[in-house]
């Protein structure tokens, strides 16, 4: 029974939470929104047995993405004015687009209703441990069955972290403000570290 109350809660939370996401008007807000519907469907996972996938939810998403999307909102200089303004004049598309993804929902409940595809036969290879918990059976199918696909992605990220800092870096001229001197900075000796200066009264430091 209560099993059943928390679900029908945690779902209700979520789905408002996400209705509230895409409604509220101010950036901030629909942020704090969606953490709010991260949490929930938290609840969710744990509620099926997927404490996992759970604690994923809440450190990845919650404790990374959504708190870097609530940052660069708040840092952001955003002009609600022109922001309206871009509202109504893209609002035709909007509307297509819209119709377009209605047209999909709807063809996608049809095909679901008229039966499932045949994609095959389970092997078993990936049904969950017997006398193992959640996080130890999807291990023993992610670093064994998966093990390669797993390594793959990883070297894919990998690549497009380099890639992203290889576009971003900017090479900065001797002697420019901000310019590092790794070698200098390594031969440095401790003793040149601070320099004692005593100017004189009314005039500056010579530096």
């Amino acid at each position: 029974m209560i099993q059943t109350l928390a679900f029908y809660m945690f779902a209700f939370l979520v789905v408002a939470s996400g209705v509230f996401t895409i409604m509220a008007r101010n950036p901030v807000h629909s942020v704090l929104w969606l953490i709010l519907a991260f949490f929930n469907a938290a609840g969710l996972m744990v509620i099926v047995g997927a404490e996992f996938i759970a604690a994923l939810l809440v450190i990845v998403y919650v404790g990374a993405v959504a708190v870097l999307f609530l940052f660069v909102v708040m840092m952001l200089d955003i002009d609600f004015a022109e922001l309206r303004a871009g509202f109504i004049k893209n609002f035709p598309l909007g509307i297509a687009i819209a119709l377009v993804l209605l047209a999909e929902l709807v063809l996608g409940i049809g095909a679901y209703r008229a039966g499932a595809l045949e994609l095959g036969v389970p092997d078993g290879s990936a049904a969950p441990a017997l006398d193992r918990a959640n996080i130890e059976s999807l291990g023993l199918v992610l670093f064994g069955k998966y093990l390669f696909l797993f390594e793959v992605a990883g070297i894919i990220l990998l690549v497009g972290m380099i890639g992203a800092i290889v576009l971003t870096h900017r090479q900065r001229p001797e002697g420019a403000r901000g310019h590092q001197d790794i070698g200098k900075q390594v031969r440095r000796r401790p003793q040149d570290a601070t320099v004692m200066k005593k100017p004189e009264v009314g005039k500056g430091v010579e530096l």
